[in-house]
């Protein structure tokens, strides 16, 4: 069976609410990953991100190493061979950078929502960075106003649990492949920690999603789409009514090898408080209660960080 990630006219929630909403509930439950087309940000928002994170990934590593993350890995840079898949035995073959939340130094959780890391040496790096992280905070909110309406419940239900949200913007960069690596991939098997995940849609290959079958289905984006999927967070809140599939990226072979790749996924948090309880309207007789204990994000978070090895 040939499978591909539906790709929906966000428009359409204004103008189709109740077609559009159906149909997103149904690409969220089959696949846990949907893509968006007229989601208002701009293609020059993000092409202006990107080049200035390749040119921080382009500086030497000693300069790089100096604005080495202290956050477990949740602002500022992640050297290349630290983040480890869940369950897998090597790092991944990436190097990472980290924007969040830019908040005031009275902001409830100070511990948490720490401070942003600049690098001084990529000229307009922060207003290029952070405007496009503000677009997909934006963008995130949109969608989990349609993704509520799938689950029954009110648009805003989301609104007031992700206004401090831990989100977080990661620029990666996956190096050249050099030698025969048959153990280290790009991105092992794994599934995201947040609520939702938004990925600015890239016509590079690589990126690959399990699909109920057991197959391995390639995401190839049409150009100005960005993919939206389900986090662990958002599963567990759900009953695995929305299920958070894995998904991976893989070494391209030949000359493609030999070239870097960039990404750019929006991991939207909700608040660190906000307690993950599994939704009354995701629980029936079919469908039992898989988490009689709750937890609180910023709970769930650090245990993950644990787990792929960022603490």
């Amino acid at each position: 069976m040939e499978h591909h990630v539906p790709v929906l006219d966000l428009e359409r929630f204004d103008t189709d609410r109740e077609q559009f909403v159906r149909e997103l509930g149904g690409a969220y439950r089959e696949y846990g990953f949907c893509g968006f087309l007229n989601h208002g940000i701009s293609r020059e928002v993000a092409s202006q991100a990107y080049e200035v994170f390749k040119q921080f990934f382009a500086l030497p590593e000693e300069i790089k190493s100096c604005y080495a993350s202290h956050a477990g890995g949740q602002r500022g840079y992640t050297a290349f061979g630290i983040e480890q898949a869940k369950d897998h035995c090597v790092p991944d073959l990436k190097e990472f950078w980290h924007i969040g939340r830019e908040m005031p130094p009275d902001n409830p959780w100070p511990t948490i929502l720490e401070p942003n890391i600049w690098p001084a040496e990529v000229p307009g790096f922060r207003e290029k960075a952070y405007g496009l992280y503000q677009a997909l905070d934006a963008l995130g909110k949109r969608v989990l106003k349609a993704i509520a309406l799938a689950l029954g419940l009110n648009e805003d239900w989301f609104t007031d649990k992700i206004l401090l949200g831990n989100s977080v913007l990661r620029a990666i960069h996956y190096p050249p492949i050099r030698g025969n690596s048959t153990r280290a991939v790009r991105a092992a098997r794994h599934e995201d920690i947040n609520f939702i995940t938004l990925l600015i849609g890239s016509d590079e290959e690589g990126l690959q999603i399990l699909a109920r079958d057991g197959s391995w289905v390639a995401v190839t984006t049409i150009p100005d789409t960005i993919v939206v999927n389900i986090g662990d967070m958002m599963q567990r809140l759900t009953n695995h009514v929305l299920p958070s599939t894995p998904h991976r990226v893989m070494n391209p072979l030949g000359t493609q090898a030999r070239e870097s790749r960039y990404s750019i996924p929006f991991f939207l948090h909700p608040n660190p408080d906000f307690v993950i309880k599994t939704l009354p309207e995701c629980i029936s007789e079919e469908n039992p209660n898989r988490y009689p204990a709750s937890v609180t994000a910023n709970e769930f978070l650090m245990n993950r960080l644990r787990e792929i090895k960022l603490m």
